[in-house]
């Protein structure tokens, strides 16, 4: 049986959608359910996700929330209704993770030097406090034994899995809006006595945690990386700029993988799904659009990154 984990990146409100579909093609291509990864491992965005999964909720469950169904899961559809808006509110001004800036030089990592720099956020994350409540088991975590929440320390740049072994202690509410505290946009949550902000601020995806653990396979869905590039026009060149410094990340966690000797199925978004994402992936107008491209994209997406993880059949 292969020993097979899941890695979830970031992509804010559009990635989640496009991450939704993708687990339902993965899930198809494999014939395999994704709720029973080895490794649920989240960023951001994934965060949501892996925590969707871990509570037992199914790809098919987060699509009917997406798409409105009668009678989709409560706690699902509340959350996707809930969205802290298109653009940060106005922020404080404290540098609250200069410890980023230093990180980001010794990890050649721009987006990492600039989240360091942005000041306070004042966003509300309420929101994904009720959500991680409404999943969390009695014991405060999700029942998945291995479900992991990345968040980055602001004092010394360090990616935290919480759920994983030594990680601090986290309520599942907390890990969650730490995980998804886009700097300059929402404020540090602190968990036992450390300050953390989005995991997506050190790595869109943080799969090379995974490394040590008995994996045959890793599954990486990547909303806000896109290997070999895509052009952008007007603003969706920013955009640009960020996803490929997040792509040579992503690449030298994939290559870190399969050197030590793990299959890699690497999925991303490729020209259509950007053009129907736009410049801003908290852009809520462009959702049923992002939907729509991605249903109709990652079928042959899914099956053309089968056909080239040199994976062996279960």
């Amino acid at each position: 049986m292969t020993k097979r984990a899941l890695a979830i990146g970031c992509g804010g409100t559009l990635g989640f959608a496009w991450t939704a579909v993708a687990l339902d093609e993965v899930q198809k291509a494999l014939d395999w359910d994704v709720r029973e990864a080895a490794v649920l491992l989240g960023t951001s965005a994934g965060s949501e996700l892996v925590a969707a999964l871990g509570s037992g909720r199914t790809p098919q469950d987060l699509l009917d929330a997406l798409d409105g169904v009668e009678g989709a899961d409560p706690v699902l559809a509340r959350h996707v209704a809930a969205h802290p808006g298109m653009l940060p509110p106005v922020p404080r001004p404290a540098l609250p993770a200069r410890g980023l800036v230093a990180a980001g030089f010794r990890n050649h990592a721009a987006y990492t030097v600039m989240a360091g720099l942005l000041p306070r956020g004042r966003g509300d994350a309420t929101f994904l406090r009720e959500y991680g409540a409404s999943l969390a088991a009695p014991s405060g975590w999700v029942a998945h034994p291995a479900t992991w929440i990345v968040g980055t320390d602001t004092r010394s740049g360090e990616r935290v899995a919480f759920g994983s072994d030594g990680a601090p202690q986290a309520a599942l509410d907390d890990a969650i809006a730490a995980s998804w505290a886009i700097p300059g946009w929402f404020p540090p949550v602190t968990i036992a006595g450390r300050d953390y902000l989005d995991g997506g601020s050190s790595s869109s995806v943080s799969a090379d945690l995974l490394l040590g653990q008995d994996l045959d396979e890793v599954v990486v869905l990547a909303p806000m990386t896109t290997a070999g590039g895509v052009p952008g026009r007007g603003a969706s060149r920013i955009e640009r700029l960020l996803r490929r410094q997040m792509t040579a990340g992503l690449d030298r966690e994939v290559a870190a993988l399969r050197a030590a000797g793990l299959t890699v199925v690497r999925v991303e978004p490729g020209a259509a799904e950007l053009a129907a994402m736009g410049a801003n992936f908290m852009d809520l107008r462009r959702r049923p659009a992002t939907l729509a491209a991605a249903r109709a994209a990652l079928p042959a997406t899914v099956a053309t990154a089968l056909a080239h993880s040199n994976r062996t059949p279960a």
